[in-house]
């Protein structure tokens, strides 16, 4: 117990530091409900003219858009961005130095990060339902929708720490950083629902760790990804974790031998 409190501690500060920044708070849930407001107005035009798809309804795509930006409060968090910034200014040397494991307590300031923004779920929520109608799956759907998605957050976890790892021999990873945004932005299905492509590139796009990240949750949730599809859409988000975490050890175990501390 006594190892995990210097974690816990950490954690704790970041989201001290999170809820310091008020204005933030209320722009990031104004953001939200804009856009979920926008939303509701391109699928309800889009459905008017009979431009939608047959595998979502116009309540479905609303709900679909509405869960998936619910879900951005927290899969938008860089949980390990503190790793190039102390590369940056060469303060991980120090980390180095003191009696903590360093992937851990970044972790662990993510982790507080991550924590405060997901209480802020609640309100947007209840704010979303005065603009779009959610609808709410059966109990047994929504384990499974709430499992996926923890599934995905790690995907998207320990992606951005093996991007954020790369400088270790760059320094600068932000135009890395702004590609995969771009990448995620259009292949993870946040904004477009994947079902909008043509089957060919879907079943290409499904197996991207970019879909199992977002689409895969929310396509549970509104029932596109049935009961009889579950166990296949859940083990290939466990191999991507599987996948970008070994990628993360031997990622650090290399880049972490870079860093040369002088002291005495």
């Amino acid at each position: 117990m006594t190892a995990v409190r210097p974690y816990f501690e950490f954690a704790k500060v970041a989201f001290s530091r999170e809820a310091t920044y008020r204005f933030e708070v209320f722009t990031s849930i104004g953001s939200l409900l804009v856009r979920v407001y926008l939303f509701r107005m391109v699928w309800t035009a889009l459905y008017f003219h009979n431009a939608g798809i047959r595998e979502l309804t116009l309540a479905e795509a609303i709900t679909y858009s509405t869960v998936a930006l619910l879900m951005s409060l927290v899969m938008d968090i860089d949980q390990t961005r503190l790793l190039v910034s102390k590369l940056d200014d060469g303060s991980i040397a120090m980390d180095f130095m003191k009696p903590i494991s360093v992937p851990l307590y970044f972790f662990s300031d993510g982790t507080g990060e991550v924590s405060f923004h997901a209480l802020l779920i609640v309100p947007s929520l209840i704010l979303a339902l005065f603009i779009v109608h959610i609808q709410v799956p059966d109990p047994i759907v929504l384990c499974v929708f709430f499992l996926s998605f923890f599934l995905g957050y790690l995907v998207g976890l320990l992606m951005n720490f093996c991007l954020n790892c790369i400088a270790f021999w760059t320094l600068e990873i932000q135009a890395m950083q702004l590609i995969v945004t771009w990448i995620t932005d259009l292949l993870g299905g946040e904004v477009i629902p994947l079902v909008f492509f043509p089957p060919l590139v879907q079943g290409f796009i499904y197996f991207l760790p970019f879909a199992a990240m977002y689409s895969t949750p929310v396509l549970i949730y509104v029932g596109v990804i049935g009961p009889d599809e579950y166990l296949r859409a859940l083990l290939l988000q466990a191999v991507w974790i599987v996948v970008f975490g070994i990628g993360a050890v031997l990622m650090w175990r290399f880049g972490s031998r870079r860093v040369v501390v002088q002291g005495g």
